[in-house]
This record gives C-alpha cells, sequence and structure tokens, in this order.
C-alpha cells in the first residue's frame, strides 16, 4: 500500500511560488529606492553647488557695491546672479520631482513588504495545516493497524481454541 500523499501539495507549491515571486519582487523595489535615493543625493549636492555659487556671487556682488564700482560691472553681476537664480531653482525643482519619486519608490517597497508578510502567512497556513494532517493522518493508521492486530489475534486466538478442542475430541475418541 502507498502511502497518503497530502492532498493540497499543489496548492502548497502554487504559494510557494507566490511567496518566492514575491520575495524578488521586494528585492526589485528596494532597488528602485536605492537608486532613486542616490539620484535625490546627487541631484542634492548639485542644488547645494548652485546656491553655494550664488551666495559667493551675492558677497562679491557686496563687496564690489562698498568698495564703488561701476554700474556696467553692476548690472553684469546683477544679469549673471539672475542667471544663477534660475538655475537654483531648477535643481530645486529637480530636487522636489525627485523627492517624489522616492517617495513613490518607498510607497511601492512598503506594498511589495505588506505583500510578502501576506504571503509568508498563507504559506505559514497550510504548512501547519500539513502538519496537523499528518498527525491526523498518523493517528487514524495507527487505530486501523491496532484493529488489524486486533482482528488477527482474535482469529488466530479462535482457530487455535478449535484446534484445542480438536485434540481433545481425539484424544477422547482415542
Amino acid at each position: 500500500m502507498r502511502p497518503l500523499s497530502y492532498p493540497l501539495e499543489q496548492l502548497m507549491e502554487i504559494k510557494k511560488n507566490r511567496f518566492d515571486q514575491a520575495v524578488k519582487i521586494l528585492e526589485e523595489k528596494k532597488a528602485i529606492l536605492e537608486k532613486a535615493y542616490e539620484k535625490l543625493y546627487d541631484l542634492t549636492e548639485d542644488k547645494n553647488q548652485v546656491e553655494a555659487h550664488r551666495v559667493a556671487k551675492l558677497s562679491q556682488l557686496r563687496n564690489s557695491l562698498d568698495e564703488g564700482t561701476t554700474t556696467d560691472k553692476i548690472q553684469q553681476m546683477q544679469y549673471y546672479l539672475k542667471t544663477v537664480a534660475e538655475k537654483l531653482l531648477e535643481k530645486e525643482k529637480k530636487v522636489v520631482a525627485q523627492q517624489q519619486v522616492v517617495d513613490q519608490s518607498q510607497k511601492q517597497v512598503d506594498l511589495a513588504t505588506d505583500e510578502l508578510f501576506q504571503r509568508k502567512k498563507d504559506l505559514e497556513k497550510l504548512e501547519l495545516h500539513k502538519k496537523e494532517w499528518e498527525k491526523e493522518l498518523k493517528y487514524w493508521t495507527e487505530q486501523k493497524d491496532a484493529a488489524e492486530q486486533d482482528e488477527q489475534g482474535s482469529a488466530t486466538y479462535s482457530l487455535r481454541k478449535k484446534e484445542a478442542e480438536m485434540r481433545k475430541k481425539r484424544r477422547e475418541q482415542s
């Protein structure tokens, strides 16, 4: 007699595959988040450099005004400061946009993490069910074996009793 196989084995395989897939998706989402953070860091560094450059040019303009320089030079410096301010504004917009990308990536990682935990919980429930099923199967198998042994013992006892009676009759007849 071949041993019984777990009736939900295919379902367990499907749940295991879904769990493995959820692990891969989470790893991919984490990698995307890491790249988004790196890009945000780079863009923030660029913005900070432009801002530092703007501050340096502002102090240079103030120093030039204190020293009393020509109007043409002052106008040229002011025009350059407007260009730097526009560049700074552009860099700030890029940083804000990248921060939104980072936030969206973080949400995706959170969702993937929740999905992973749900898949793990489903798999664990099925594994617990399998253990309970195996315990129950073992119990019923032992009960069946015990019943067969009792039946076999009763049959052997009856057979020996009949043999003893037959011998007793033969002795009396002889």
